[in-house]
């Protein structure tokens, strides 16, 4: 058994795409190998900026021997049917065995191949699958039609500690690689894995992208509590910068402490996304510190005193940046920019931001009463909630959009409970934007950011943009998540329906700048819709998604809290012996009238005439649902699905008895009339609890 070790050197390669590169080109190679015999022991894959590496371990220095029997037409077939199958396979008539079936003697290929060497295979595999590679964005260089994600400066290939033979892109393999540009440039030849990661050690490249991640953090916390202070850990920042770096040192900077006047999420924002800096803070209150830890790429022989030096200026000159766009942004009352908004297009087809605004204004009033807001704070706060997007910092730095709103308009409007309530819900109006992020609780919140997202969802399904596979370009499917929980952890007692499309009723004065047509029909998409983005949400509780299906399935269930809680009895009904057996019965009711209601042409209402039944278990049946039936719509009427369920489980002993005792098709056609009705009062009543047609196997 022997190693492949693969290293595709390039310029650097954009940290976002690293990882899902480095695992398609493990898949592609392992994949490629496989398909012709060859297995593996062990394959890893790594990622920097400058490499893509690929290591498998136990592979066979060639390929299996092949013995393939192919059947081929009678030996007696027309002569182009016989040839057909020749050139096929590769051989003449006199290669070729007559063998004796019972359909009498039929030709059959003995296909027997050598296998061949892996290193042989792997010269001609690699550099078709090292081009295969997906990118988001590619470029081509140098001489042909080659693209890559960057250009290769070299490729390291080694079999059973030899070089595998291959160029692409006008680079020839070879057993090299490269340490740190700048503490160990120069080129060095390697033996296998062992040796290549050794190696690139002591050339200060740290190969594994986990190991880049832990020196980061270990240093960037030792680092900031060498000064007294508490790293702010971001996992997705971390993620992001061991991409950027081979050699990690992290180093402690500051910037002047006025900046701290700003709203801290702004130097934040700043240090993260602009210059890819941790944040921190003083560890005895909390509030962020005017300190930052930046990652260099090397050990400076002064210390990094001249690293830590030039970002300082440069967080200095961008922190002074925000604090002019903040000055001035406070200069002009968020009420007065609302006329900007005309001039920024929502959507071509839904009008522009201000449009948008009226339509999630008018909402936010009507849903205040299911929020507990105030209407007219809700009203205001919708209002208010777009106007940051005509800021000079908003403009700046988008990322802190909602954000700068609500600051501005605590700062404008002085300290008044409704002004906090009404910045907090132009703050939180986005909120949640991801399934870790915060659900709004406050009323007013509450009520813009259930009417932003619901305008969005409305908007875009009348228009005809609905996500389609894993294409979602205006992110319906988090706007749709974003209701889901907010509704759920609220317990928000709403309709979908009736507050969705209130904006597109005959009585509102809010329009859509679109005909809007089948609006029964966009109603049953969208609520489908949400029913599948609440079996996505409900996934890690364990809801079964064909127990929400049957919940949903039923006339007017838009209640997202009442749908949540029925399908949970359901479950837990389901789940019991009396559930078991009433499913089975449910199912065995429903076969037995689909079959006779094919066979007649026509439908089997519940309502069995008393007076027909014969058997004392079709007596007991009869009964039982009629006891039944009252207490479950009393219990439903209630929302007491527990009840519901317990008054349901007394028709398991007279259902199960039904089916031993009784005989459904009688002779007499009357009475299989009448017992067929009967089956329509079983199907009904479980009806009423859950379409059970839904449930797997109903």
């Amino acid at each position: 058994m022997a190693e492949l070790l693969l290293e595709l050197f390039s310029e650097e390669i954009p940290a976002r795409m690293q990882a899902d590169a480095a695992r398609a080109l493990e898949r592609s190679v392992v994949g490629a190998l496989a398909e012709r015999g060859l297995l593996h022991e062990g394959a890893r894959s790594f990622f920097g900026p400058r490499r893509l590496t690929l290591v498998i371990e136990g592979l066979a220095t060639a390929q299996p021997d092949l013995r393939e029997e192919r059947k081929g037409p009678r030996a007696d077939a027309p002569d182009k049917a016989i040839e057909g199958f020749l050139a096929s396979v590769g051989l003449t008539r006199d290669q070729v065995e007559r063998r004796s079936t019972p359909k009498g003697e039929v030709l059959f290929a003995v296909i027997e191949r050598k296998g061949r060497p892996t290193a042989e295979l792997l010269a001609e595999l690699l550099p078709e699958l090292i081009a295969g590679l997906s990118w988001p964005k590619s470029m081509r260089w140098g001489e042909g039609r080659f693209r890559w994600v960057r250009p290769l400066q070299s490729v390291l290939c080694l079999f059973d500690g030899a070089v595998v033979p291959f160029g692409i892109g006008g680079i020839v393999s070879g057993p090299q690689t490269r340490g740190h540009r700048v503490h160990a440039p120069a080129p060095f030849a390697v033996r296998d894995f062992a040796d290549y990661s050794d190696r690139l050690a002591a050339a200060h490249v740290s190969l594994d992208a986990e190991d880049r991640k832990a020196r980061i953090l270990a240093g960037a916390r030792a680092a900031a509590a060498a000064e007294g202070l508490e790293l702010i850990e971001d996992a997705r920042l971390l993620d992001e910068v061991a991409g950027l770096v081979e050699w990690p040192v992290p180093l402690l900077g500051r910037f002047d402490s006025a900046f701290l006047e700003l709203p801290p999420e702004v130097p934040t924002i700043v240090m993260k996304t602009h210059q890819r800096y941790f944040s921190v803070r003083d560890p005895k209150t909390g509030a962020l510190a005017n300190a930052f830890v930046v990652l260099a790429n090397l050990e400076a022989e002064d210390g990094g005193k001249k690293i830590r030096a030039g970002n300082e200026r440069v967080i200095r000159a961008r922190l002074s940046d925000a604090k002019f766009f903040f000055d001035e942004d406070l200069k002009i009352p968020l009420e007065d920019r609302l006329p900007k908004l005309k001039e920024i297009v929502f959507h071509e087809k839904l009008g522009t931001v201000a449009d948008k605004v009226d339509r999630i204004a008018a909402l936010a009033r009507a849903l205040a009463r299911v929020t507990g807001a105030h209407p007219e704070e809700a009203e205001r706060a919708a209002r208010l909630a777009k106007a940051d997007l005509v800021t000079g910092m908003v403009y700046e730095f988008p990322e802190l959009q909602g954000v700068m709103g609500a600051e501005y308009h605590r700062r404008q409007a002085g300290d008044d409970p409704a002004a906090e309530r009404i910045a907090g819900a132009i703050r939180q109006h986005y909120s949640p934007l991801g399934p870790n992020d915060i659900v709004p609780t406050e009323p007013v919140a509450a009520a813009v950011a259930l009417a932003d997202k619901i305008d969005t969802l409305v908007g875009f399904w009348i228009i005809g943009e609905k996500p389609t596979g894993s294409r979602d370009p205006y992110a319906l499917r988090r706007a749709a998540l974003g209701v889901i929980r907010i509704v759920l952890e609220l317990g928000l007692r709403m309709c979908l329906r009736d507050e969705g499309f209130k904006l597109v009723s005959p009585e509102s004065p809010i329009r859509f700048k679109v005909n809007i047509t089948g609006p029964a029909e966009l109603i049953s998409e969208w609520l489908a819709f949400f029913a599948d983005r609440l079996k996505v949400h409900l996934r890690e509780e364990g809801l079964r998604h064909d127990v929400i299906d049957a919940v949903f399935a039923l006339p007017g269930q838009d209640d997202l809290v009442l749908i949540v809680e029925r399908a949970r009895a359901l479950q837990r009904f389901l789940g019991t012996a009396d559930g078991e057996s009433l499913l089975a019965g449910y199912r065995r009711a429903a076969n037995i009238l689909r079959i006779e209601e094919k066979k007649d042409g026509t439908a089997y209402d519940a309502g069995a005439e008393r007076g027909r039944l014969v058997e004392s278990a079709e007596h007991a049946l009869a009964e039982a649902i009629t006891a039944a039936e009252p207490k479950v719509r009393a219990a439903l009427s209630a929302e007491d699905f527990k009840g519901a369920m317990a008054a349901i489980a007394a028709l398991r002993a007279p259902v199960d008895a039904f089916f031993d005792t009784v005989t459904v098709n009688a002779e007499d056609p009357a009475l299989r009339a009448n017992r067929l009705r009967l089956l329509a009062e079983i199907r009904q009543s479980l009806g009423a609890i859950a379409d059970f047609s839904k449930l797997e196997g109903g």
